[in-house]
């Protein structure tokens, strides 16, 4: 190969086994995990799968149709799963334990048929002018898609950058870079006609980025909030069939219930009507979902009162507070702003 080729197979292949490091470090190595932390581990496995995919492919044409069709699979799943690490690391309580399987199970069934039907060792000097090709522009459009939802799920983020006022956080820090990181790599792949290169050695930039944030944070021992929660009860941990049965029945009572309306709500309260004990509910929420029991009823306040601006004409902010259980407007209105990134009355006009 000539140098050039060299270098770019190169940094193809760095880029791919970098993220598969990283992947396997995040879901497996990692203490104290958290769901964020399991689904960029998928995050960074689907991109290393697409690269190495896109070396092989490049460098070695006679690559099996299989692991071929495996390597499309896993660039169509760089969305999704950029999408649900988002959703998730941003509000956890969001996405429920088995909801992501509807975003991921229907692509992996789509790519399996068009693989069976369309094998591209038979159809490679066809495949932009037959059948897959109109498939491929679907799954293209569901990439762009969920890159774009991903990005408004994190505008909050991204306008602390140019905020005088707010701070960013580390986790504001990492879903700004992880989702900049996958928009360059949905980018790249739509923009040039060498995919395979370029993605290759952006996404080796991606988690070579990443590697070294790790070792920055690590080296000033800092923890990685949102990747290990700070666990209060590391030796009684609750377990997964317990922990979904909360899960759903915290569902109910805020969800269907609305309890979140009192004011006067206490997580002993809470505790009382899941038939727990108080610490048990404190562990689970710090634990599974890594917030503070008023942090966790005040997202439900909040998606309430969001719900009620936009619906209701005759409730005045300050009636609306009341409503969703704040005992007061400032109370309300610094809850409100560190959520949605604006006051009330600025999400009332924004929607007008």
């Amino acid at each position: 190969m000539e140098f050039s080729k060299n270098l770019l197979f190169f940094f193809s292949a760095l880029g791919a086994f970098n993220g598969l490091f990283l992947s396997l470090y995040f879901g497996f190595l990692i203490k104290n995990k958290s769901r964020a932390t399991l689904f960029l581990a998928a995050l960074l496995f689907v991109i290393s799968v697409r690269v190495t995919k896109s070396v092989f492919l490049t460098f070695y044409p006679g690559t099996s149709s299989v692991f071929v069709s495996i390597g499309l699979t896993a660039c169509f799943l760089i969305g999704p799963f950029l999408y649900l690490y988002t959703k998730i690391a941003i509000n956890p309580h969001k996405v429920h334990t088995w909801n992501w399987l509807f975003h991921i199970v229907p692509i992996l069934i789509f790519m399996a048929i068009i693989s069976v039907e369309y094998p591209y060792s038979e159809y490679k000097h066809l495949w932009w002018r037959s059948p897959p090709r109109i498939f491929g522009s679907l799954l293209c459009i569901q990439w762009t898609t969920y890159t774009i939802a991903a990005i408004y799920q994190s505008r909050n983020r991204f306008r602390k950058l140019w905020s005088k006022t707010e701070k960013i956080t580390t986790l504001d820090f990492w879903i700004i870079n992880i989702v900049t990181g996958g928009f360059i790599i949905w980018l790249a792949y739509n923009t040039t006609t060498y995919t395979s290169y370029i993605v290759g050695a952006l996404s080796f930039s991606f988690t070579f980025y990443i590697t070294l944030v790790i070792w920055i944070i690590k080296r000033r021992n800092s923890t990685l909030t949102f990747l290990t929660p700070i666990v209060k009860y590391a030796n009684k941990k609750i377990d997964q069939e317990k922990a979904s049965s909360i899960a759903d029945r915290l569902n109910i009572l805020f969800e269907k219930d609305e309890i979140h309306r009192d004011p006067n709500l206490k997580l002993s309260d809470v505790a009382s009507k899941l038939d727990i004990k108080p610490h048990e509910l404190s562990q689970y929420l710090n634990d599974n979902l890594g917030l503070s029991f008023s942090n966790y009823i005040n997202n439900y306040r909040i998606k309430t009162a969001t719900e009620l601006i936009q619906t209701n004409t005759l409730l005045t902010l300050e009636a609306i507070g009341n409503e969703c259980g704040f005992k007061s407007n400032s109370t309300f209105y610094t809850a409100f702003k560190k959520q949605e990134g604006m006051t009330p009355s600025q999400f009332k006009k924004s929607r007008k």
